[in-house]
């Protein structure tokens, strides 16, 4: 008994010593984060951005990791050109100036082995504040057609424009705003 107990801790051991961090990339087809508003009351606006690049790096048996994700801010996509144009203004994104969001997070917290949150921060038109997206799904496994190592999630949080210097029109377009980013990524 004692000597199987000693080859289960070794066991054990060596996994943990071989365990170690694995990056992935942002499928940028694959990863479209999204907002979400309500306008005036009369409905909840949801757009899109259509560019996102970055890499997440993961260790599930130390449990940590980090993320690092860069929307492109010009490729907003609310479905109408003229708004796309007016939301990219000085008063919204300020594209000119601003033209990427950034999260960044040196934090991810599991429960077990499933993924649950990421603390970071946000960064949107110059203004970074601390941001926590709350995991609803994740999954690692081959992928299917690329042969290779992926890793996808469903993450949200809920924010306030007006802590990055885009309150315009609130109450009436709601201040708070969910996002939701749906990511994808393939091993390196």
């Amino acid at each position: 008994m004692k000597r199987l107990a000693t080859l289960a801790t070794a066991a054990s051991l060596s996994t943990v010593a071989f365990a170690a961090p694995e990056t992935y990339v942002i499928d940028g087809k694959h990863t479209l984060p999204r907002f979400e508003y309500s306008h005036f009351g009369y409905s909840t606006q949801l757009s899109r951005f259509d560019k996102v690049s970055g890499k997440i790096v993961v260790d599930r048996v130390a449990k940590t990791g980090s993320v690092d994700v860069t929307i492109d801010a010009k490729s907003v996509n609310t479905g109408s050109p003229l708004f796309n144009e007016h939301i990219q203004g000085e008063d919204f994104f300020d594209t000119a100036k601003y033209p990427a969001i950034t999260y960044k997070s040196g934090s991810l917290k599991f429960d077990g082995d499933k993924l649950v949150a990421v603390e970071g921060e946000l960064t949107v038109k110059g203004v970074t504040r601390p941001v926590t997206l709350t995991v609803t799904s994740f999954l690692c496994m081959p992928h299917p057609m690329l042969k290779k190592d992926a890793c996808g999630a469903n993450a949200t949080a809920k924010i306030k424009r007006s802590e990055f210097n885009m309150g315009k029109h609130a109450p009436y377009v709601s201040d708070e705003v969910t996002l939701t980013i749906p990511v994808e990524s393939v091993k390196e």
